[in-house]
């Protein structure tokens, strides 16, 4: 894998990569070495010796720091640049050859322009590197619900990375040579210079081009880059959706299991929920979660109606700070070993550390590599992450690896709103359930740059990754809905409500499987609601509070119904479906028209 030296004509490949059998693959690596003139080219065959020399290799070059062996064995620590912590969506462009089909939801950037402004950033830039050609399969290798791409890239940390985040390697090879067709990403990180920063995507092309950063999601291009902006349009055009939502499995004490998929942005709790373990008194009477995915999900109808997912992932890129045995001990349980951690804090032995981290320990490093001072901010970056096999997770699911998928009994939409939403609702029908999702809307974290704690809205939590219009993609959702059909029921869920004072009325962490257990209960009919025009509320005492101490206040907010902030509600969710002109789907006008009127009475 070492580079050679700048005199050798043509980039070497490295000893025991001879290439594809691919014609069109072989011809696209000779096209980006010839644009990128690395000095080697490392076609990677994802083996533990092939990942051992990456390691080794970024150890030495300061890429990668190792944390304490006997606390966090074959663990390390990477610190990014300052400058690049997390995804940059106003560098972020959906290259389409019409503007509309982009639609407003995306910076648009016409494809023979994007080619030329990424290329002129791309031509030399992996001079005195190795290119790196990373073959990946997004879900179960034998799938037919799978994806496949490959990754170029002159980053080792990136091949580290997507090691564990998707089946990477020799399997995944055969199957693009098998099928013939793949998605193209290429990705350096450049100098990391902010201004020269940007994700292209061509979806007509099935083509990523990154440039400039080596954050997460901006170079793991399997991520949000593949499972979702190209995804979401390779699932319009062949009839299925790819989503920003986790998938739980949720075993009641009979032994069924229900699987639920549920939408939440960025750093509102997927990761939280997917991994929840059951309150006390549930886990006595035999209740189990098991993780199937914390953040993408591919569904597909199967041939009995129902909707089956698979999650494309096959590790997890979560946020660190917040991670506890309070608030998710199961990911705290997966994150021990073989875990790659971004931009967090280090103590005095080493170990990694975060804000929220209830072990006791204190940070002496930060996320920048300085002494920690806390007058100068936090030990890790809000935004800082950790890397690790799913199968880690002592809630992982085997049917994460099903070719089938999972059948999905209900479907969740929620953020983070303060106030007028209440802790769950269910959606009357499907069109009512796409609605609700389209309008949805949150508070901003960290996971994205701007301004943190802006109400936003943010369809199915789909805002910064959609691929094409969001009114083609509401238009998509509907389709659905046809005869012989049997889909989801239709949630949306705020765990984060607030009271007069401040505080959050509902507990959170475990006590969301009460609110689950009443959604199964709608599902399989065994369970009443009061009907309201936002939707069926649970009736009193449907969801089980025992051993839950709730303030009159938080009782009436979390279960209440408060017509005129809805009202006005509704008129800016009618405002909003407004801003996508002609190509907004009239049905979702018509029931947004039609809860209004009812709002009105």
């Amino acid at each position: 894998m070492n580079a050679i030296s700048h005199d050798v004509a043509k980039p070497a490949i490295a000893p025991g990569a001879e290439g594809s059998k691919l014609a069109a693959l072989n011809a696209w690596v000779a096209e980006v070495a010839a644009l990128t003139k690395p000095d080697a080219i490392h076609w990677c065959d994802g083996s533990d010796a092939e990942n051992a020399a990456l390691i080794a290799q970024m150890q030495a070059d300061g890429t990668l720091v190792k944390l304490n062996e006997k606390t966090h064995p074959n663990s390390y620590l990477h610190r990014s640049h300052p400058d690049d912590v997390a995804r940059v969506e106003h560098l972020t462009f959906v290259c389409t050859t019409n503007q509309d089909d982009a639609g407003p939801n995306n910076h648009w950037m016409s494809p023979a322009d994007g080619h030329k402004k990424m290329d002129a950033l791309f031509d030399g830039c992996m001079k005195g590197r190795t290119m790196y050609v990373i073959p990946y399969c997004m879900g179960p290798i034998d799938s037919p619900l799978s994806r496949c791409g490959v990754e170029i890239t002159d980053s080792p940390y990136v091949v580290a990375n997507m090691r564990i985040m998707t089946r990477m390697g020799a399997p995944a090879l055969a199957r693009i040579e098998r099928e013939g067709k793949f998605v193209r990403g290429l990705h350096s990180i450049g100098e990391l210079d902010p201004e020269r920063r940007f994700i292209m995507h061509f979806p007509e092309e099935l083509t990523i081009k990154s440039f400039g950063s080596g954050y997460g999601g901006n170079a793991l291009l399997g991520k949000k880059c593949h499972a979702l902006r190209i995804a979401s349009h390779q699932a319009r055009s062949e009839g299925w959706l790819a989503e920003h939502m986790l998938i739980l499995g949720l075993e009641n004490p009979q032994g069924e299991t229900h699987y639920v998929a549920a939408a939440f942005p960025s750093a509102c709790g997927k990761t939280n929920l997917a991994m929840l373990i059951p309150p006390e008194g549930y886990r006595a009477d035999g209740w189990k979660v098991w993780t199937v995915g914390d953040d993408i999900c591919w569904m597909r109808p199967g041939a009995d109606g129902r909707l089956y997912a698979i999650n494309p992932e096959a590790g997890f890129f979560g946020v660190a700070p917040g991670t506890s045995t309070k608030s998710n001990p199961n990911a705290l349980a997966s994150i021990q070993s073989n875990t790659i951690f971004t931009n967090v804090g280090v103590t005095a032995d080493n170990q990694p550390w975060w804000e929220g981290l209830d072990d006791g320990q204190q940070p002496v490093t930060d996320w920048r590599g300085n002494a920690f001072d806390a007058a100068k901010g936090p030990a890790a970056h809000p935004n800082s992450r950790f890397t690790v096999s799913a199968k880690q997770c002592p809630s992982y699911s085997t049917q994460a690896e099903s070719a089938a998928g999972v059948p999905i009994s209900a479907i969740v939409f929620g953020g983070r709103r303060p106030s007028l939403v209440p802790l769950v609702f269910e959606a009357r029908d499907w069109t009512h359930g796409v609605l609700v999702g389209a309008a949805m809307g949150s508070e901003t974290t960290a996971a994205a740059t701007g301004a943190v704690g802006v109400m936003r809205r943010d369809p199915m939590a789909m805002k910064p990754f959609c691929g094409y219009n969001f009114a083609d993609y509401f238009t998509h959702w509907l389709s659905f809905d046809q005869a012989g059909a049997k889909l989801p029921k239709v949630f949306h869920v705020n765990w984060f409500r607030k009271g007069d004072d401040g505080s959050f009325l509902w507990p959170g962490f475990g006590e969301n499987l009460r609110v689950l257990e009443w959604m199964i209960q709608r599902v399989k009919g065994e369970a009443g609601s009061v009907e309201t025009p936002i939707g069926h509320l649970p009736k009193n005492d449907e969801i089980n509070l025992e051993g839950v101490q709730l303030s009159d206040e938080a009782r009436a907010k979390l279960f209440g119904f408060e017509r005129e902030g809805w009202q006005a509600e509704f008129a800016s969710i009618g405002e909003y479906l407004d801003e996508y002109g002609p190509r907004m789907p009239q049905a979702l006008k018509d029931e947004q028209q039609r809860i209004a009127k009812a709002l009105e009475n």
